[in-house]
């Protein structure tokens, strides 16, 4: 089973929607963001490469991957086969400008 690692960018962008969920929507709904982690996190663990190839970062040296959770949010995350570790690097809205989310990702 690999080990998922949230980078400290990802991690801050996750706690800020979940902030903003509860803010917006209540408790309900940023509950329903903690499940989706931890779904995620689940699954990724035991099966790495289960997700897509994110369209947009193809061309990277990296093979990164997209999870969508809550029809509007990708978590993104690539997988380093030699030290079993998962690492997630963003989380895209995707009601952005999804040149300006790839452009986040160096």
């Amino acid at each position: 089973m690999a080990k998922v690692i949230w980078t400290v960018k990802a991690d801050r962008l996750f706690d800020k929607y979940v902030f903003n969920a509860f803010l917006e929507y209540g408790q309900k709904t940023s509950k329903k963001w903690m499940q989706e982690r931890i779904f995620f996190a689940d699954r990724v663990a035991k099966h790495p490469e289960s997700y897509v190839l994110e369209p947009l970062l193809t061309e990277r040296k990296r093979q990164y991957r997209s999870c969508m959770i809550l029809g509007r949010f990708k978590i993104v995350y690539y997988y380093a086969k030699s030290s079993e570790i998962i690492h997630v690097v963003d989380i895209w809205d995707m009601l952005m400008n999804p040149i300006k989310l790839s452009n986040r990702i160096k």
